[in-house]
C-alpha cells in the first residue's frame, strides 16, 4: 500500500477521506502520534524545531529500512 499525504481537502463522511484516500482510523492514529511528538518538543522547549522534526523523520526512515 502507498502512503498518501494530506491534500488539504479533508472529508469526514464514510470510512475514508476523499482528499487523501486514507481511512479515518489511520488519520486519527497519525494525528495522535504527531500530537505526542509536538507535545514532547513543546514540553522540552526545543528552539530548533526544524532539526527536531528532521531527526524524527530520519529515525523513522532508518527504522523502516532496517526492520
Amino acid at each position: 500500500m502507498k502512503f498518501n499525504p494530506c491534500t488539504g481537502q479533508c472529508t469526514e463522511d464514510g470510512t475514508h477521506c476523499q482528499g487523501c484516500g486514507r481511512t479515518h482510523e489511520e488519520i486519527a492514529q497519525m494525528r495522535l502520534m504527531v500530537g505526542g511528538l509536538v507535545k514532547l518538543a513543546l514540553d522540552r522547549g526545543y528552539e530548533n524545531q526544524e532539526e527536531f522534526a528532521a531527526a524524527v523523520g530520519h529515525s523513522i526512515l532508518w527504522k523502516l529500512q532496517n526492520s
